[in-house]
């Protein structure tokens, strides 16, 4: 039997947490359509609604991002990638509608020598310190 060793791979989160405060009548008819069956909770119901108005707006958000040339999706910068770009003088101006993720063992040092500016439309996932390299720098 031959073992074979798994490489560790990073997984990529499918949700980001969000808190939203709703009114009292608004909250109450999320309730009245969950217990009749329509929903199978206040998150789905919250998820659907959501998605029903992406898809309202999908040109708009197509047309943006292709205008102000955002990465749609998932973007990594690795430790490797930001070396070759300050070996080659170069900066980045990342613009990302999705997730960002700066790998864990980018230094803060490294971040600011090679990112002029970080805008993230969702989540930008960094160490703290990467982070509050980058804190002004970040739209």
């Amino acid at each position: 039997m031959v073992a074979v060793k798994a490489q560790a791979r990073q997984r990529v989160p499918e949700s980001e947490k969000l808190t939203l405060n709703l009114g009292f009548i608004d909250l109450g008819q999320i309730d009245l359509l969950v217990q009749e069956g329509f929903y199978s909770n206040r998150s789905d119901f919250i998820r659907t609604a959501i998605r029903n108005q992406l898809a309202v707006h999908a040109d708009v958000v197509k047309h943006t991002v292709a205008r102000r040339t955002f990465v749609l999706g998932l973007e990594d910068f690795t430790r490797a990638r930001l070396e070759a770009i300050r070996a080659h003088g170069e900066t980045l101006h990342i613009q990302v509608l999705g997730l960002a993720r700066i790998a864990d063992d980018v230094s803060p040092e490294l971040a600011r020598a090679t990112i002029e500016s970080v805008h993230v439309l969702g989540a930008l996932h960094a160490s703290a310190a990467v982070k509050t390299a980058l804190a002004d720098r970040t739209h």
